[in-house]
């Protein structure tokens, strides 16, 4: 193995290859599991059934905890942030003439997964050209189980606000997070010492009361998860509450001060596309299947299928004609 001056010059080389390559933040923590606090309060989260119908929250715990379950050997958690925040005059200028529903900022970019990968997986071809010999790696872009935004805590990337969202206090909370797991050991970053102090505008903010005043995130009250993970008729007393949001909510987040000061996204090579800011209702209603995965096949939006979908638009067709 490296000796730690190397590994200590080698982590400096990462992050200066990783910031070239179009991530906005990068910080490296050793592959420890998350502490005791941070575990006790994900499986109370659990344990208190706010995930919902999110089964995949309650499998694989174990390597959510400890990066080691997902590589053998794992020494060093590498942690980046890409900013994805828009213009302020983005979804101004060509809003649909007939009803339409809003779409969530990050959706409206093609899934953000893939275009991580490449860019990790480049990362990774950089490191071993770099330090040599036999170094495995993980690659993990959310959908892998790893408690992503605890190790970026500890990776000094930013700290969870009362949104529950990693919050970066230059880039704001509209980041998206990826990870490499390896077996070098590399010199790790302190945490920040950053925090929401007395703010509470994430939580007044929220339209259907998901961020709890006890500190605790309901996700079965939260549109995100009801427009996008939720299969079947939602209760009528958040019906209303869920407006013309037809997938996701940004409210928590545009609520953030660190968002309102926080610069617009530096890549512009992870597609951006406008039509997906504001979608016809109609056009939902009537659309099939074909038709869905030719518009949403690079789309977050694939994540929740056709049918719910329409069940979200027919929600924000009847809020609109209430209004």
């Amino acid at each position: 193995m490296f000796c730690i001056i190397k590994c200590m010059s080698l982590a400096q080389a990462i992050k200066k290859k990783t910031l070239e390559s179009g991530f906005d933040a990068v910080g490296i923590t050793d592959a420890s599991p998350i502490d005791a606090r941070q575990a006790e309060y994900i499986s109370r989260w659990l344990k208190c059934d706010y995930a919902g119908q999110m089964g995949y929250m309650r499998r694989n715990v174990d390597k959510r905890f400890d990066p080691s379950r997902l590589l053998d050997g794992a020494k060093s958690v590498i942690v980046v942030g890409l900013n994805y925040k828009l213009p302020e005059e983005s979804g101004t200028k060509s809003l649909p003439n007939e009803p339409f529903g809003r779409v969530a900022r990050y959706a409206r970019y093609e899934d953000y997964h893939g275009f991580f990968k490449r860019l990790l997986r480049q990362l990774c071809e950089f490191v071993l050209s770099e330090a040599g010999g036999d170094v495995k790696f993980k690659v993990c872009v959310d959908s892998a189980p790893l408690a992503e935004r605890a190790f970026a805590v500890r990776a000094g990337l930013g700290f969870i606000g009362r949104n529950h969202m990693l919050i970066n206090p230059e880039l704001g909370p509209e980041i998206l997070l990826g990870e490499i797991i390896t077996d070098l050991e590399l010199e790790a970053d302190e945490p920040l010492d950053s925090s929401c102090g007395s703010c509470d505008r994430c939580i007044k903010a929220c339209p259907t009361g998901a961020l709890r005043d006890d500190g605790q995130f309901d996700a079965r009250r939260c549109i995100s998860y009801l427009t996008i993970e939720y299969g079947g008729d939602i209760e009528e007393d958040l019906v209303g509450r869920i407006g013309d949001r037809v997938f996701g909510c940004d409210e928590c987040v545009l609520a953030c001060p660190y968002q309102q000061k926080a610069p617009v996204r530096r890549n512009t090579a992870i597609k951006y596309c406008p039509q997906r800011e504001a979608l016809v209702l109609s056009e939902i209603l009537g659309m099939t299947s074909e038709c869905f995965e030719r518009l949403f096949g690079d789309s977050p939006l694939l994540r929740t299928g056709l049918e719910r979908l329409k069940r979200n638009a027919r929600i924000c067709l009847g809020n609109l004609r209430a209004d």
